[in-house]
Order: structure tokens, then sequence, then C-alpha cells
């Protein structure tokens, strides 16, 4: 399998048939790491980027069989933030060095267009030298550009499965992939730097759909993927599910550097539940970003979209401050930066 790793570093693209060969197999993982670490020192060096993550609701129209916060799940306890807890938790995060807002919730009717672009342009008014990002799902690309002009920078859709008969696994009848790629492609065209991603590991997942998937993201280009261990929740369909595995994960993450060398690819708060040094291994992996949880920390248990999510009742201080110590044990420093994708950076 090396021979293909050295052909996805030198060509950025392979054939479905060689992605599944490469994905089955899983060989020569140190070297694939190896490579993978030369790939992003030569963008990034040893920096790692951090994310203030806001979940803002998670109230949800959509009812996807592997969600904690699905429409039917109706023991969980429903919030949404007001505008100025939002504000808050953008001022302690700035105060904290965080210099990009990601506000993320469900699909919530309640948060118009009106109201999140009021809150965009509050937040870049506030903090010029912020990137904002936007986790709110699905939307019409009406509503994409509006977000866009008040200020939005990036825009998170994982696309879950680029492959057509698992999304049917994963999704009920009115959700569709073809809309969801839709609106990936309407947000590349708008002018954001787009992220997907999928789960590792969710029910019904062959490494041919995987393959699928490094086929779809070649061909998007997003400019950030986020990948994780699917991990069931108690209140969903795939309850009894087996958790995806960490060192497929691990793999992927190696393989989606070599993909796109300035890809900003976060290690998850998924990896760092399944396994105790998951975000470790996934920055040595190919990884250099870091998400810390700004949401106060009242609210963060109702925000579980998988079981036995980690960091729930920590202060925003005491996770970058940990962060920090495990980055710097590793060799690798967190920085006080944007974190734009190297030579992709929209001008402030």
């Amino acid at each position: 399998m090396r021979h293909l790793i050295d052909r996805l570093e030198k060509e950025r693209r392979l054939e479905k048939e060689e992605w599944t060969a490469l994905i089955s197999a899983g060989a020569d993982r140190e070297y694939l790491f190896e490579r993978a670490d030369l790939a992003r020192k030569k963008y990034y060096g040893r920096k790692v980027f951090t994310r203030g993550l806001i979940e803002f609701t998670n109230y949800c129209k959509n009812n996807c069989y592997y969600c904690g916060i699905r429409r039917d799940n109706r023991r969980v306890k429903r919030y949404r933030l007001t505008e100025t807890e939002i504000l808050d938790c953008c001022r302690q995060g700035y105060a904290l060095g965080f210099r990009t807002f990601v506000l993320q919730g469900g699909e919530d009717g309640y948060f118009t267009d009106e109201r999140l672009t009021r809150l965009i342009r509050t937040i870049k008014e506030g903090y010029p030298d912020c990137a904002v990002t936007l986790s709110v799902g699905e939307k019409p690309k009406e509503s994409y550009l509006r977000f866009y002009e008040a200020g939005a920078d990036r825009y998170l859709l994982r696309h879950e499965t680029a492959d057509e008969t698992h999304y049917r696994r994963l999704h009920p009848g009115d959700m569709l992939l073809s809309r969801r790629k839709e609106c990936l492609f309407w947000l590349r065209e708008i002018g954001y730097q787009v992220g997907c991603g999928f789960m590792v590991g969710s029910p019904g997942q062959t490494a041919e759909c995987l393959a699928e998937d490094m086929m779809f993201i070649t061909k998007l280009d997003p400019q950030m993927v986020g990948i994780g261990p699917f991990i069931p929740h108690h209140e969903t369909p795939f309850a009894q599910e087996p958790a995806g595995s960490v060192e497929r994960t691990l793999y992927l993450i190696g393989l989606l550097r070599l993909l796109k060398p300035n890809l900003l690819i976060p290690a998850t708060t998924a990896l760092g539940t399944v396994d105790g040094q998951g975000r470790e291994r996934g920055i040595l992996a190919g990884a250099n970003v870091v998400m810390p949880n700004l949401s106060p920390t009242g609210v963060r248990k109702q925000y579980e979209l998988y079981d036995n999510k980690i960091c729930t009742g920590d202060e925003a201080a005491e996770c970058r401050s940990c962060l920090m110590r495990r980055m710097e044990r590793i060799g690798f420093s967190i920085v006080t930066e944007r974190g734009d994708p190297a030579g992709e950076c929209r001008s402030l």
C-alpha cells in the first residue's frame, strides 16, 4: 500500500478502487503518519488552532437516526441561548485567546435569517479580528448569501456519508443526500471557507462508502474536514450499535492530510471521548485544530449528540488550559490566531 500513499502525496487524488484498497488494508500506518506530519509542517509548522464552540440551540427539526438531539428524542431538555448569552460566550472566549467563534446548533426555525444576520453582524462589529463560523445545517442559498454578507467567514456542514445507500440507512426519507451536497457547493460558490465531514464506523459503513467520501471531498475541495468515530446515543435507533474505530479514524486523518496538505482538520471531541488520548493522537496523525467549548456549563449536557461526551462540566478557561498542556506534551503549541487555511485567507 505504500505505493498508493506515495501516489496520493504526489498527485492529490486516487481512483475509488484505490481508495477502497488503501482504506481496507489500513497498512503502513507509521509511514502514512510520517508523511502527513511533514505535509502539515510545511504549511502550519507545529501550530494548533482553536475554535471557540458555542452550542446555542439543541432544538432540531430533523430526525437523524444517530443524533441525540433528533426531533423524536422526547427526553432531551431543550434550550436556546439568548443573544446576550451568546455574546457573553464571545466576550469570555476573546479574553481567553479565541479568534474564531463557531455558532453551532440544530436546525431550529426560531433562529430566522434576521436573527442570525443580526447576531453575526454584532459579533463581527465587536470582534473584527475574529472569524465567525456557522454550523446550522441546510438552508436556502439566499440565506447562506445573507449570512456571508453579514460577515460569516466559514460554514461547517458535515455530509456524514457521500454514498446514497448508506445515507438512506442513517437518515429518514425526508432528508436527501443530493440536497446536502447541493448546499455544500452553494457555500463554496458564495465564497465561504467550507467544512464537510463524516462519522467513521457509522452503521452500515463499508470501505467502499469511505472511498466515496474521499472522492466527494476531492471534488468539493473544502478548506476544512471534520471526522470522528461514530458514538451511539442511548435515545436513538442506533443505541445498541458499536462505536467506530479510533484507529481507522486516525488513518483517515492521515490520508486527508496528504489529499490536501493545507486542510484544517480538527482532532474532535468524539476522538477524545472514545480514547482518553484521542485528541493528541489525532494531532499526531495529521490534525491541526481543537475545539474547546465556550457554551455555558449549564446547557452543555443537553447538547448531547452522542453518549459520554467529555468536558461538559469544565469552564472554558479550564478546557483551553488543559488542551494547551496536552498539546505541549506532544510538541505542539496552541496559538492565538484566526487559523485560516494557508493561502486562502479572506481579507479582514
